[in-house]
């Protein structure tokens, strides 16, 4: 079936992600924002300043009543599951912000639904739509680094008060070991972490994680709720040299060794080797709106999904290995992801 030129969208979840969703969706000439879902009356009054969108306090209502091509699920991760499910159900495309869902089982249910029913599930991961992580992606998978030995994560920030259902896990790791299983083409064959929780009331806020690929590379991940200031990076070290993205300035360097490898001194006694740091072109974009220009793009071309729903549980997967992990005080081997029909 054809999908109409300008297709009708819903969006469930008024909170932080969830208004950035709105901002974009009303610039969109594309498409009709005509239904916003919120239980917050104070959130849906503030969005009605920007759309006349039909607004509900409940997100299965607003999927039972209103006739929607599409509908973005930007709510708390623990109402992914039903709110997708009912949306499959009814036929709607699903775009989920990450993580797709609490824990494996929601996660496998939505794509084991997804694929019986033939309705796009697209995997809410932002990071992939970065323009420098899109620079990073293409410049190794031409061959720039004949091995990759590592690829190293950084992720943190000040506590968000407004996450209370899950831990920095599954909330911030997804980001970081979909990230690493994209730029090494592989998933790991072993896991291994510690957390700490410091300050979050009943999660974890704190996780470094160790990841074991197929061929030899090894993920390292730093995510937390601790830092006072926002640090977003991935370093990928390999046999030419190393890369490095800087998430929010959008930057990618290379850097390589100085051929000489002469030591400068820092304070004239300490000595140090300088690399050969080079920034590379990236193009600044709005990485929400590329993910979103992707969703509705596979819904007018009928394409597989960027980011497919598979992706997302494969997130899901691995940031609860790692919890499990830290909690047996052991490496973990990941097994196989079967989805049943």
């Amino acid at each position: 079936m054809t999908a109409p030129a300008r297709l009708r969208v819903g969006l469930a979840g008024l909170g932080s992600m969830g208004r950035n969703h709105l901002r974009n969706l009303v610039s969109r000439d594309d498409v009709a924002l005509v239904a916003i879902a919120d239980p917050s009356d104070e959130a849906r009054a503030a969005a009605a300043a920007s759309t006349d969108a039909k607004s509900f306090a409940d997100p299965l209502a607003m999927l039972a009543d209103e006739a929607l091509d599409a509908v973005v699920v930007a709510a708390p991760t623990t109402l992914h599951h039903d709110i997708a499910l009912a949306a499959i159900d009814r036929g709607v495309s699903a775009l989920v912000e990450k993580p797709l869902a609490t824990n494996v089982d929601e996660g496998r249910e939505l794509v084991a639904a997804a694929e019986r029913k033939g309705v796009l599930l697209q995997a809410g991961h932002i990071e992939r739509f970065n323009p420098a992580v899109v620079a990073l992606g293409e410049r190794l998978a031409s061959g720039a680094l004949s091995r990759v030995f590592s690829i190293k994560t950084l992720r943190g920030g000040p506590f968000p008060a407004r996450i209370r259902d899950v831990g920095v896990a599954v909330d911030l790791a997804t980001h970081d070991v979909d990230i690493m299983c994209h730029l090494a083409g592989a998933r790991p064959e072993r896991v291994y972490a510690e957390t700490t929780q410091h300050i979050h009331t009943t999660h974890e806020d704190l996780v470094f994680g160790l990841l074991h690929f197929p061929r030899g590379t090894v993920g390292l991940l730093d995510v937390n709720w601790l830092t006072p200031e926002k640090q977003r990076s991935i370093t990928v070290l390999g046999d030419e040299g190393m890369f490095r993205v800087d998430y929010l300035t959008q930057s990618l360097t290379f850097t390589r060794g100085a051929a000489d490898l002469s030591p400068t001194y820092l304070d004239g006694y300490a000595p140090t080797f300088a690399g050969e740091t080079v920034a590379l072109p990236v193009t600044p974009a709005e990485p929400l709106r590329r993910e979103l220009d992707a969703f509705f793009d596979s819904i007018r071309t009928g394409s597989p999904a960027a980011i497919p729903g598979s992706d997302g549980l494969w997130a899901v997967a691995l940031a609860n290995l790692l919890l499990e992990s830290a909690a047996a005080h052991r490496p973990v081997a990941v097994p196989s992801l079967e989805v049943s029909r």
